[in-house]
């Protein structure tokens, strides 16, 4: 894939939350607090961080912070990346102890296995299908062996994904489409990655929301699928 349209979603992605970047953390402010179950699963995640021995943990598509300052709270060595400036702005001043830096989940600014963990909460809902191989392949690069994976998302129960597309947000008209995932598709991407999945949650819908959501806890294993086929 390649050409003009190779990063279309980004663009709409970054223009969707430049514009609704201060209302969105001021809606979802304090929103963590009453979701106990996703409090578990990211806590869940950092006591693995930990218990591998700890390092630095990545936040990919992080908004305005808000689940980075709750890592942060719980003792992890967190940062953040979002390809929206106005998010970052947002993030820099609400969690002033944490790095934030501007940056897309396909090219992440770190070096190979620099990272102990990563999460993905809600963000590959903007990657398409054709795109999410790659995405997940740079999960596994700047992920050290051994090194843990979280991923949040919708789940689409109408195939590989589920189009959304929103037109009105956060108090603002715009146009940004998200894209519930199949559950099984995902795991088969990151097994295609290098991942082995460890845990896997699903919760009903909650209103406003439309869907199950599911949350996956993965693991970088220790050499990737072109390493086996060499030595093999």
């Amino acid at each position: 894939m390649g050409g003009e349209h190779e990063h279309e979603h980004e663009d709409e992605a970054r223009v969707a939350y430049d514009l609704v970047a201060e209302d969105y953390a001021a809606l979802l402010e304090g929103e963590l607090e009453k979701l106990p179950i996703e409090r578990a699963m990211l806590t869940a995640f950092a006591e693995q961080v930990a218990a591998d021995g700890g390092g630095a943990v990545a936040d990919i598509g992080c908004g305005p912070g808000r689940v980075s300052g709750f890592l942060a709270g719980v003792g992890v060595d967190v940062r953040g990346v979002d390809l929206s400036p106005g998010m970052i702005e947002v993030a820099r001043r609400d969690h002033p102890g944490i790095p934030f830096e501007v940056a897309s989940m396909a090219r992440l600014p770190y070096r190979d296995g620099e990272l102990a963990g990563a999460l993905a909460w809600y963000s590959i809902i903007h990657i398409p299908q054709e795109e999410q191989d790659a995405v997940f392949a740079e999960f596994a690069r700047v992920l050290r062996p051994g090194g843990r994976l979280l991923l949040g998302f919708q789940v689409s129960e109408q195939g590989d994904e589920d189009v959304v597309h929103l037109r009105q947000a956060y108090g603002h008209e715009l146009d940004l489409r998200t894209r519930r995932q199949s559950p099984s598709r995902v795991k088969q991407r990151l097994a295609a990655a290098g991942f082995a999945v460890r845990a896997e949650l699903f919760r009903v819908p909650v209103a406003p929301e439309k869907s199950r959501q599911a949350f996956l806890l993965a693991q970088r294993t220790a050499g990737s699928d072109s390493e086996a086929a060499s030595a093999s």
